[in-house]
């Protein structure tokens, strides 16, 4: 299997609700990496500390249009590096998910821009959420999505189609992966954690089979020259994604394979994966939280 350590861990700081990474963290040491992919396309990613979900930039004749938002201390500094890029504020906001570490900064780019998601993840920010994180206050109505979207939605901006399209019951129930269609630049949300165990949120509509098979359809999607920002990690392509996608198929089939065989949870924890996954296991999913992530998913 091609080697899928491509970069950065996720921070074990994740482990805590993003609320309370952002009541905790100290943010002061951490900066953001501009990044430009293509055709004015950039890609913004916390350095030194976890800034929470890589941010996509579109900059062009038409204005600044933006991909997810990252946790609300780094609002400042999102400012500051959008504003190195273009005079303009963002016009569009788009969230990929509800998870706070994507959308902490709705609320303070509602009066500059349109914040759209799909339906469900309006539906998550509206109300108080409890997961794997624990519990996950509602946030305030202006930093509510104010267009949503069923199963897909384009928008022409800055001489792109710009399709936002819905993969559901994958990571969330409410996912949306972003692509350029011109400059073949995707921003696949937590639909891809580049170089570590992705975070399903079994609590929300998550389900890491429903996951899987969501790439596979991804990866038919895309084009061979695709360039790709993961929700976590750094800048990534067609072949990174194939090769998560293959790591998700082998050690799904693996688990589900010894639980059917009555293996529980907790046996297989002990088994434990191949030593090549060894690696993935650094971020704030290490190899016992994926397995049981896998496990559970069996269940739904």
């Amino acid at each position: 299997m091609k080697q899928i350590i491509r970069g950065l861990a996720v921070s074990c700081s994740l482990l805590m609700a993003p609320v309370l990474v952002a009541a905790e963290q100290d943010f002061s040491g951490i900066s953001l990496k501009t990044t430009e992919l293509r055709n004015n396309i950039y890609m913004l990613e916390g350095v030194g500390g976890f800034a929470g979900g890589n941010i996509g930039v579109s900059v062009g004749e038409d204005g600044v249009l933006i991909v997810d938002d990252q946790l609300t201390p780094m609002n400042d500094k999102i400012k500051a590096a959008l504003a190195a890029l273009s005079k303009e504020k963002p016009a569009f906001i788009l969230n990929t998910h509800w998870h706070g570490d994507h959308t902490g900064n709705n609320a303070n780019f509602a009066d500059q821009g349109t914040i759209i998601s799909h339906h469900n993840a309006r539906k998550r920010l509206m109300a108080e959420q409890q997961n794997f994180f624990g519990r996950s206050p509602a946030q305030v109505k202006k930093a509510w999505p104010i267009i949503t979207f069923d199963q897909s939605l384009n928008i022409h901006f800055n001489n792109e189609d710009i399709k936002f399209i819905h993969y559901a019951n994958g990571h969330t129930d409410g996912d949306g992966i972003v692509y350029f269609s011109q400059s073949h630049v995707a921003h696949l949300g937590d639909h891809f954690f580049n170089g570590v165990f992705p975070f399903v949120d079994l609590d929300t509509g998550g389900n890491v089979f429903t996951l899987t098979s969501n790439v596979a359809k991804i990866i038919e999607t895309l084009p061979d020259d695709v360039l790709i920002i993961p929700g976590h990690g750094p800048m990534s392509d067609l072949d990174g994604l194939k090769a998560y996608h293959q790591m998700l198929v082998e050690t799904t089939e693996f688990v589900k394979a010894l639980a059917e065989q009555g293996k529980s949870l907790e046996d297989i924890q002990t088994m434990g994966l191949a030593d090549k996954y060894t690696p993935l296991g650094a971020g704030f999913i290490n190899e016992g939280n994926w397995i049981k992530l896998i496990f559970n998913s069996i269940k739904k």
